[in-house]
Order: C-alpha cells, then sequence, then structure tokens
C-alpha cells in the first residue's frame, strides 16, 4: 500500500431512509478500501455508536438541520473518543450552507443526487485528510425545484417546511426573520400552486417514492 492509499476506512451512516442507506452499504461493500459499520436514523445515537465500534467516516443526511450537526460535532469532541470525520449530503445544499458546514467542522459536503462514484472519491478524499465539496454546490445559482423556478433560499424554506419545522424554528434555522419566512413561503405557495403546509409535506413523500427506482441503481452498481 502506497503512501497515498488509506487504509479501510469504516463509515457509518445517518438517515431515515432504509432504501438509502441499503443503496450507500452495497456501494461500500463493493470498494475494498471502505466498510459499512452500520446505520442509524438518529444523529443523537452517532456518539454512543462511536463508542462501541471503531467508526472513521460519518455520512449524514442535511435534511436533519444545521443545528443538529452542529450539536453532533459538539458531542464528539467532548466524548472522549476518535472523533470520525463528518460528510453531509442532502437534496439541496446551497453555497452558504457548505461554508456553515465547513465552518462547523464538517470535511465532505455534496448532494445526494450524486452518483456512486462521486460518493466514494467524497469518502475517500475526506479519509486522507482532505476537503471534498461538489462542485455544483459552489455555484451561486437559483436551483429549479420541478420547473417552478424556486430560488435557494425559497427552496431550504421548502425542505424545512417538509421535515415539519414551523415558520419560527425555520427563521431560527437559517437566522433570518420570521416575517422574513412567511414572504417565502407565500412565494413557495405562488410558484408551485400548492395551497397550504400539509400540501406541501405530501408532495415530499411523493418525491421520495419517485426517487426510489435511481437508488436501487445505486444499490445494484
Amino acid at each position: 500500500m502506497t503512501p497515498s492509499q488509506p487504509s479501510i476506512k469504516t463509515v457509518l451512516v445517518c438517515d431515515t431512509m432504509p432504501v438509502v442507506v441499503g443503496g450507500v452499504k452495497a456501494l461500500l461493500n463493493g470498494n475494498p478500501d471502505l466498510r459499512f459499520a452500520g446505520s442509524t436514523d438518529s444523529p443523537v445515537d452517532i456518539p454512543d455508536f462511536t463508542r462501541e465500534r471503531h467508526v472513521n467516516l460519518v455520512v449524514i443526511d442535511k435534511a436533519f438541520g444545521l443545528r443538529a450537526i452542529r450539536e453532533l460535532l459538539t458531542s464528539l469532541t467532548e466524548s472522549g473518543v476518535d472523533v470520525p470525520e463528518i460528510v453531509v449530503w442532502g437534496a439541496i445544499i446551497s453555497p452558504t450552507d457548505a461554508g456553515q458546514l465547513l465552518h462547523a467542522g464538517v470535511r465532505g459536503v455534496l448532494l445526494k443526487t450524486s452518483d456512486a462514484s462521486s460518493l466514494a472519491s467524497c469518502l475517500l478524499a475526506v479519509a486522507l485528510g482532505r476537503y471534498w465539496i461538489e462542485d455544483c454546490i459552489l455555484r451561486e445559482r437559483a436551483v429549479v425545484h420541478r420547473g417552478n423556478g424556486l430560488t435557494v433560499r425559497e427552496q431550504q424554506i421548502l425542505e424545512l417546511v417538509q421535515q415539519g419545522l414551523t415558520n419560527n424554528a425555520i427563521a431560527e434555522e437559517l437566522q433570518i426573520k420570521t416575517a422574513t419566512v412567511k414572504i417565502h413561503m407565500k412565494h413557495v405557495f405562488e410558484k408551485t400552486r400548492i395551497r397550504g403546509r400539509h400540501a406541501v409535506a405530501m408532495a415530499s413523500y411523493q418525491d421520495s417514492f419517485d426517487a426510489i427506482p435511481r437508488l436501487r441503481s445505486v444499490a445494484s452498481a
């Protein structure tokens, strides 16, 4: 093994979707440098999991929220165990999000729409002590959601609404005023033609169902 190659690294996945975990597990099992260490659906369980097993890398869904990820990093640092490197991925990640995550101590940032090779490249780069950010995240542009022309901020708020957060909680998460959240929500409703928070949440379930075939193709890669 040359100095540029990492030893086998163990990876813990923190995600609420079993099909996503299964896809990552299949990817890791097919890579000689990475090994699947297990999964959890709650960031709170990660420190205990790390104490019980030797975990080098943690892949966590940004949907848990920036605050939860910051609290996780603090908890790991204070736990007295070897702190694993953190990779965050999500359906929507803005350049601002990426900057905040890196400032908090995250080493890798990528989108859930990335292909299997990108995830593997990210994990291996982070295992070598490098930072890894997907190029498209750094492009300052609005990303269209279902062709409705939502801005990055509007998509962020849409994602948080789909997680069940109130306007006050969204304002605190994004560090903006509640009144600003309400204005963005008005624009989201106008552009998506979805009426009401319940309808927005229901739309997120359809997005999950639509993603299943693609995730299965990753699992079989």
